[in-house]
């Protein structure tokens, strides 16, 4: 008897696999996803084992080489993906144009070395105190016309909660059916939501470190960030994803998977609910569930949301406007108010106009918008051109900030609030405890723990971004607003600068009712033929072009790339798969995040 193993290679760029012999030592404990070391090109590497076989029973079609020219497998180095995870990374490879199982199975695969899986005793399942009634329900009532489950009854759906809302009794309801797996775009607060859950009780698995423990069956929750979807969990009875509307559970890399999409496929073929759960969902959760989804009373999310104040600019005078307003400085001024603004422009200034002659500060090189370093000098982010600040129309120096960024702002506050501001950024790291009022990027509202106010110094950048996803985006920040103030209480504010009041996500968030953005942009989507009822990636690199010159469908230029349509997932799968690859740099962005 000769048993051979394929084996794929833990290399970047080899997307090929290899046939191997399984040496008689081995036999008992190889299986599907095992984890391997293998000599190829005069040296040992990692790898996992796709395939085993008994030659003579299954034959040797297929084989790289001759049974009698095998090599044998060097080591069997531990435990991997099980075969329901591997089966799901093919599908993901085709799904996200990746053409390669590697990025996934890395995914999928502990972080250190699993010698031994313990058996696990039978899971007993009960009824868990505090679970949602409604939820429950969710999970139990078969849905034979959900999109995500053709063929069959899978149950679940789209829960939307306020965002105070505590995702406990979605969790406990969850694990009333046996294993369950929890995903959350935050690692701060998947360890928060592990530590709740073996408070009740409920044996846990924090991955990536409880991996084996998830693997053996030894925990009733799973719970991790996205990648914890490749988790190998047998007996799996339910997934949860939680803030399914977060950007976090996209992958950031190539291929640009996107947890929520992964774990409602592999509900489906594994026949088992799946509960999306947001205070904003998005159009593809809605678009997925159909009519299955719940929310809370009115009365009931108004509660979860904090006091949203529009500040309409319509009427001021465009050359004299300022991000400071009258209506921000009363709260700037009010020493017992932590106030948090925010503004997505780092830096001193994104765009300028002279003073003297008004016309925009331009490149000389290229035309396009010059913005201003911390250093005051000029600098053109599309071809790296630098100058002092001087007006190229007249000579001037005279500027004046038409979008000013963090650090220019962080002064002007300062003098507004006659008290110490704290510029904060994804690189920034002072001491936010030293001050009261703080304002940044995004960033700053992950690193403030807390705040009586939090201001959008220009919501509308983020409304009228040229991205399709621009509202949705948008909606996301002012729900994390939503969070670090707490539920409605009288003297906290969400305080939103805008010149579009009327806009949907404003509107949505000032009457604590996310449907009516979501109803908005499915029929804007729908329209204009936008995901999730289409297809859509972006190609870039140094072989963009020729790729997409070898596509038997056209591609429309975008920036220095290209974007590509097709009719649904599948279709745009079968482009991108049967298309041959040029030997220079492609990058393929399957649903661009920021597109």
């Amino acid at each position: 008897m000769v048993i051979a193993a394929t084996v794929l290679p833990d290399v970047t760029g080899l997307d090929k696999t290899f046939d191997y012999l399984v040496p008689d030592e081995m036999v008992a404990r190889l299986r599907v996803g095992s984890m391997v070391r293998v000599p190829l090109h005069g040296r040992r590497i990692g790898g996992w084992v796709l395939r085993v076989r008994d030659t003579d029973r299954d034959g040797l079609d297929g084989l790289d080489v001759a049974v009698e020219r095998l090599v044998p497998i060097a080591k069997w180095s531990g435990h991997g993906p099980s075969a329901e995870v591997l089966d799901l990374a093919g599908w993901a490879a085709h799904r996200w144009g990746a053409g390669r199982l590697r990025p996934f199975l890395v995914s999928a695969s502990p972080p250190r070395v699993v010698h031994a899986i313990a058996d696990a005793s039978p899971l007993v399942v009960r009824r868990v105190e505090g679970a949602s009634s409604g939820v429950r329900s969710l999970l139990d009532d078969p849905d034979d016309d959900a999109v995500g489950a053709p063929g069959g009854a899978v149950g679940g759906g789209v829960v939307r909660v306020s965002p105070s809302d505590d995702p406990m009794p979605i969790l406990l309801a969850a694990a009333e059916r046996g294993r369950v797996l929890v995903l959350h775009p935050s690692h701060d607060e998947v360890g928060l939501l592990a530590a709740r859950l073996r408070g009740a009780g409920l044996a846990t698995a924090l991955l990536p470190d409880g991996w084996s423990s998830a693997a053996s069956g030894a925990a009733h929750v799973v719970v991790g960030t996205r990648s914890a979807v490749w988790a190998s969990v047998p007996g799996l009875a339910a997934i949860v994803v939680l803030d399914e509307h977060d950007e976090g559970l996209q992958e950031e890399r190539t291929p640009t998977w996107h947890a929520r999409d992964v774990a409602i496929e592999r509900a489906r073929r594994l026949r088992i609910p799946i509960v999306l759960v947001s205070p904003c969902p998005t159009v593809s959760a809605l678009a997925w569930s159909g009519t299955r989804w719940m929310r809370p009373s009115t009365a009931a999310e108004r509660e979860g949301w904090p006091i949203v104040e529009l500040v309409d600019r319509r009427g001021e005078d465009p050359w004299k406007r300022s991000l400071v307003t009258s209506r921000l400085i009363q709260s700037l001024r009010d020493p017992s108010l932590r106030v948090v603004c925010v503004h997505n422009t780092p830096g001193r200034a994104r765009l300028l106009a002279c003073r003297t002659c008004r016309s925009l500060l331009e490149c000389e090189r290229c035309e396009a918008a010059v913005h201003q370093r911390d250093d005051r000098t000029l600098e053109c982010r599309r071809c790296g051109t630098t100058r002092p600040p001087v007006c190229q129309a007249c000579g001037s120096t005279a500027l004046a900030n038409v979008r000013p960024g963090v650090s220019r702002l962080r002064e002007e506050l300062e003098s507004a609030a006659v008290r110490r501001v704290v510029a904060v950024t994804g690189t920034s790291d002072e001491q936010l405890d030293e001050a009261d009022v703080h304002v940044g990027t995004e960033a700053v509202l992950h690193r403030v723990p807390e705040a009586d106010v939090v201001a959008f110094l220009d919501i509308d950048a983020e409304l009228l971004a040229p991205r399709y996803r621009a509202a949705e985006q948008a909606m996301a920040l002012l729900v994390r607003a939503a969070r670090l103030l707490g539920p409605r209480r009288p003297e906290r504010r969400l305080l939103v600068q805008t010149f579009r009041p009327e806009h949907e996500v404003l509107q949505a968030a000032l009457l604590s009712d996310p449907g009516r953005l979501a109803k908005a942009e499915a029929k804007r989507r729908r329209e204009l033929g936008l995901p999730p009822f289409s297809a859509l990636a972006r190609l870039s690199g140094d072989g963009a072009a020729e790729f997409v010159d070898l596509l038997p469908v056209p591609a429309a230029a975008d920036g220095d790339g290209f974007l590509v349509r097709a009719a649904d997932w599948d279709e745009l799968g079968d482009l991108l798969s049967d298309t041959p690859r040029p030997s220079s740099r492609l990058r393929i962005e399957v649903d661009p995040a920021r597109r």
